[in-house]
């Protein structure tokens, strides 16, 4: 069992204050992700879990044992870091067998551990090569293997993909995914980049300004965001945000336009409203009753494919807006005027002042 508890994890850099306080319950196997932009704490909190950097106060346990003043060494933990950080002038199989001899580990459970990580990350052909000899992608399977060969109770990732090309990034979260899963090992990935986050975890930690602000599965922080922050982060492309007055169970939008809700909304007077572009649908004859109408005014067209982008502003008002549509639509020109369909149960509300959500 490897089981994860921090309770009222503190960190400071002096007289300033880097994490706020953190309570984690990461389950046995689960595959737990902190998300945030940069400076948000979350790999100052990786690096206190790995014992990299001290925590000022509260507790750290693994496993049921407390580990918030022992060193790396002694909390079964393993590692995979953003640069790979493999010994050049070793093979690829020296690398992985490296840790295990400093362990004491005899030849033969070495040679097991190597080669049966090796085989389940595909590089079996290529134990002889250096590091130079490697693509990206291969060298951070190398370090995933250095990982691995020391079976801890922990993996912890350190936005190991971002030195890769997207494509290759796509590739490799599905083989960490696949890989987590089949060893079932208690892992903590750090990222910044939220659609890694989504595809990847269990649950998400949401991190803003030092403090957790979200924690849940992807699609809870997807469909009910607590906060504006958390309802902009998590989503491709972003939110739509617009500015609205509440008065009961009416809005009054940018432009003028009033919108008759089917709740009662938690609070009156300014509010921030927003949608989602996926949740924007071409308006026409056939649009279902109760549904609100955006006319948009259209600036930019991003065609991707299956999809397309649309960016413009409401008319009347300068509220910006974009919208997802399919790719196989009405052609859309820029310049041009169009009238989006809005289910009134797609809206999210929020506080002006706070930024909390209005249930």
């Amino acid at each position: 069992m490897a089981e994860v508890s921090l309770k009222q994890v503190k960190k400071s850099f002096g007289a300033a204050a880097v994490i706020h306080g953190i309570d984690l319950a990461i389950a046995d196997g689960e595959f737990l992700v902190l998300v945030g932009p940069s400076g948000c704490g979350k790999s100052t909190l990786l690096r206190m879990v790995a014992g990299l950097e001290e925590a000022t106060e509260g507790e750290i346990s693994i496993s049921g044992k407390v580990v918030t003043r022992l060193e790396p060494k002694d909390r079964d933990i393993a590692m995979v870091f953003q640069n790979y950080a493999l010994y050049p002038h070793m093979s690829v199989y020296d690398n992985m067998a490296y840790g295990l001899r400093i362990r004491g580990l005899n030849k033969e459970e070495i040679d097991q551990r190597v080669k049966k990580a090796a085989e389940s990350l595909q590089l079996a052909h290529l134990l002889d090569r250096k590091p130079r000899q490697l693509s990206g992608g291969q060298r951070q399977r190398v370090a995933m293997g250095r990982a691995i060969v020391r079976q801890p109770a922990v993996f912890l990732f350190d936005e190991p993909l971002s030195n890769l090309d997207a494509k290759l990034r796509v590739q490799m979260r599905i083989e960490i995914k696949r890989l987590q899963r089949s060893l079932g090992v208690t892992s903590i990935y750090v990222t910044h980049d939220q659609v890694e986050a989504m595809t990847l975890a269990d649950r998400l930690v949401v991190m803003n300004a030092g403090k957790a602000e979200q924690i849940g599965t992807p699609m809870e922080l997807y469909n009910h965001p607590a906060t504006l922050f958390v309802a902009g982060f998590i989503g491709s492309p972003s939110m739509n945000f617009f500015p609205a007055n509440a008065a009961g169970g009416t809005l009054e939008l940018p432009g003028g336009q009033r919108w008759t809700l089917s709740r009662q909304v938690a609070a009156q007077g300014d509010v921030t409203m927003g949608i989602r572009p996926e949740h924007l649908t071409l308006a026409g004859a056939n649009s279902p009753a109760g549904h609100a109408i955006l006319p948009l005014y259209v600036e930019l067209i991003e065609p991707l494919g299956a999809e397309t982008l649309v960016h413009g502003r409401l008319e009347g008002g300068k509220a910006e807006l974009t919208a997802r549509v399919d790719g196989e639509a009405a052609p859309v020109k820029a310049g041009s005027t169009m009238r989006f369909a809005v289910d009134p149960r797609h809206l999210h509300l929020f506080d002006r002042t706070s930024g909390a959500r209005l249930q």
